[in-house]
């Protein structure tokens, strides 16, 4: 069984349980690869914090074009943050959507790796 924290010390709340579970029958080669690919493609909390700010001072959606949601993004520049609404509304919910893209970049990255080591202990339920 990996340490997650060894491995992902960033990690916190939700995500370091979400994580800690898909890693749990990984050994430590197989949970040092999945870190890394993670890491690389993970969203931290704080800048899309900054991002969401940034969409008050006429840059709204940065943060949606970030989290891969290119759609809300043009919305989000045509309307000024949908007036701010959508804008405000991301503001309170930022942690949260860093943490469901990071959910959906840890299944990616765990398909991924078991696309490439098919038969081996990476084929963790997802």
């Amino acid at each position: 069984m990996a340490n997650v924290l060894r491995h992902l010390p960033e990690l916190e709340g939700m995500e370091l349980g979400y994580i800690q579970g898909l890693m749990k029958n990984m050994d430590e080669d197989q949970a040092s690869l999945f870190a890394q690919v993670y890491r690389a493609r993970r969203k931290d909390a704080q800048m899309i914090l900054i991002l969401t700010l940034l969409g008050f001072f006429g840059f709204a959606g940065l943060h949606r074009f970030i989290l891969g949601q290119i759609g809300l993004g043009i919305l989000y520049i045509l309307t000024l943050g949908l007036c701010f609404i959508g804008t405000i509304v991301d503001l309170v919910n930022y942690k949260s959507l860093a943490y469901e893209y990071n959910i959906r970049v840890a299944h990616e990255t765990m398909n991924m790796l078991n696309a490439n080591y098919p038969g081996d202990v990476m084929n963790t339920k997802i």
